[in-house]
């Protein structure tokens, strides 16, 4: 007679998790959640997806039916998105008169819509392999991809801290995102983090670490491909564009206030021509940098001429407007490229604009003390299309206007493909919080999944050129004022992803479901045998 193998170390300590009662377990999901945010940047603790993944696939193993398995991927979500978005908090702040008491509620039903993605994610997961811990692992991969995708469109969409993002630190690490997206990056993540799970579930421990083991070298060899690219990777620059970026760390909260907006302007000015300005043929500022409507106001654009190369453009945010006397007045959150003569020679109007913050979806329905958080009492209006930008002087560009760059898939126009991408941003909302970080994060892997620089220049920070390659080129930090020069990375050839876009992510996804519900099958017919 076979004697069955003695209880491990690992399954004794999941015997003791499965054990919590119910509020217990679902403070352990919640901490689970919240230390899985932990990896995203800027903190960057990886290993702890190698803890709390395989606690939460332990857990969604032992739901006994649909709603407790919702439940337990809501609970994980409530933690991981109600830590990871916390700065959201810091533009309530700044008229916290207006929209101080706002702070509790609004992070609230954050946490807890962002939730609902995770619940899917869970219930999805369940639904494919129930009982079978690789199969759950495989599932909960392709489910987790396939949430993220989801959420980059569902209520006008909010892909932050897609879970790719946490490989930021490392360049070689961000480059399969060139062939499977950052979509494709999560998955592979989730995969290798959660494989601890079979330690837990098993009498023996000893597949389950090979099974980690194995799930580590994948990584690895991901990684490897990656420093293979960059070991080719060019440092080619286009010839005769000198770009500069002004960083001027205005608070918001004095921004747009009526008696320092002309000193804010003359600043930026004075910051554009300081020494080394006659070598430079594009100044770069932030959004809404100029807080005047530069298309009617003719001396605010002869001001801003001033911080134009003779040989090239100032490319600026500035709100813009209907014409003075015309009905309804509308107002659009804008980008303009202005020449030396104060001519604009290019706009883009932004096609994406955030909820609550530059309009109120449902206004008709919400009580009058809700009020968008900039200012202003008009809402903004949206951009008619994503365009690509003839910028004199420079390659065509896509331009993209704060959180517009977080979008997989949305970042280039249907036009010609564009030789870089320049996003214009101002997270002064967000003080010096984790927000900035993160918003840069997406920022440097649209870079390596286009093949296209990205100029980014933000009111605050964080202000960086960025290669093709997702590399740093040149920096600002988040915080400081101050300008930095830099010449424009070549665009690469198109990659993969910029071709399929999330098609190739989706398919992997679909990949993983497939093998998990063939272990999940295979492993029901040897229990039923």
């Amino acid at each position: 007679m076979r004697i069955p193998p003695s209880p491990t170390g690992p399954h004794l300590w999941a015997a003791a998790v499965l054990a919590l009662p119910t509020w217990r377990r679902r403070g352990l999901l919640v901490g689970c959640g919240a230390a899985a945010a932990l990896a995203l940047p800027p903190v960057h603790a990886i290993p702890l997806l190698w803890l709390v993944l395989p606690l939460l696939l332990l857990l969604l193993g032992r739901a006994d039916g649909w709603r407790r398995a919702f439940a337990t991927g809501w609970w994980f979500g409530l933690g991981h998105f109600s830590l990871g978005l916390y700065w959201v908090a810091h533009a309530f702040l700044v008229d916290p008169l207006r929209h101080g008491w706002m702070i509790p509620f609004a992070l609230t039903a954050l946490g807890a819509g962002m939730g609902l993605f995770t619940g899917l994610t869970a219930l999805l997961a369940y639904g494919a392999a129930r009982r079978g811990a690789l199969a759950r692992v495989l599932a909960l991969a392709a489910a987790w991809t396939f949430v993220e995708w989801l959420r980059s469109w569902v209520f006008t969409g909010f892909p932050w801290n897609l879970l790719g993002t946490v490989w930021m630190p490392l360049d070689a690490m961000l480059q399969p995102a060139a062939w499977i997206g950052t979509y494709g990056l999560s998955l592979v993540t989730v995969a290798a983090a959660g494989l601890p799970v079979l330690m837990l579930e098993q009498d023996r421990a000893r597949r389950g670490a090979v099974a980690t083991v194995l799930g580590l070298l994948v990584l690895a060899g991901l990684g490897g491909a990656g420093w293979w690219r960059l070991a080719e990777a060019t440092t080619e620059t286009v010839p005769g564009v000198r770009l500069r970026l002004v960083q001027p760390d205005i608070p918001q909260n004095v921004k747009w206030a009526d008696g320092m907006r002309t000193d804010h302007l003359r600043r930026q000015i004075e910051m554009s021509r300081s020494p080394g300005f006659d070598r430079v043929t594009h100044v770069v500022w932030a959004e809404t940098a100029v807080p005047y409507y530069l298309d009617v106001d003719q001396n605010a654009r002869a001001a801003v001429a001033l911080a134009a190369p003779m040989t090239g453009v100032l490319i600026t945010g500035a709100p813009r407007r209907t014409p003075i006397g015309a009905a309804p007045l509308e107002v659009w959150n804008s980008l303009f490229a202005v020449d030396a003569q104060g001519g604009i020679v290019a706009s883009y109007d932004k096609v994406h604009l955030v909820p609550f913050g530059e309009y109120m979806p449902l206004r008709a329905l919400l009580p009058p003390a809700i009020e968008k958080l900039t200012a202003g009492s008009v809402d903004f209006s949206f951009g008619a299309s994503r365009t690509t930008l003839a910028i004199p002087g420079a390659p065509p560009a896509s331009p993209l206007i704060c959180y517009e760059i977080i979008f997989p898939d949305e970042v280039v126009g249907p036009a010609a493909r564009p030789g870089w991408i320049v996003n214009l941003t101002n997270d002064g909302w967000f003080g010096l919080s984790s927000g900035p970080y993160q918003h840069f994060a997406t920022a440097r892997l649209r870079a390596v999944e286009e093949g296209l620089p990205v100029v980014r220049v933000a009111n605050t920070g964080i202000s960086a050129v960025v290669d093709g390659y997702g590399r740093v080129v040149t920096r600002i930090g988040l915080g400081e004022s101050g300008f930095a020069d830099s010449d424009l990375p070549v665009a690469l050839q198109p990659t993969a992803y910029s071709r399929w876009g999330a098609l190739a992510s989706l398919a992997l996804a679909g990949v993983s479901a497939t093998i998990a519900a063939a272990i999940e099958r295979a492993r029901r017919r040897w229990s039923d045998g």
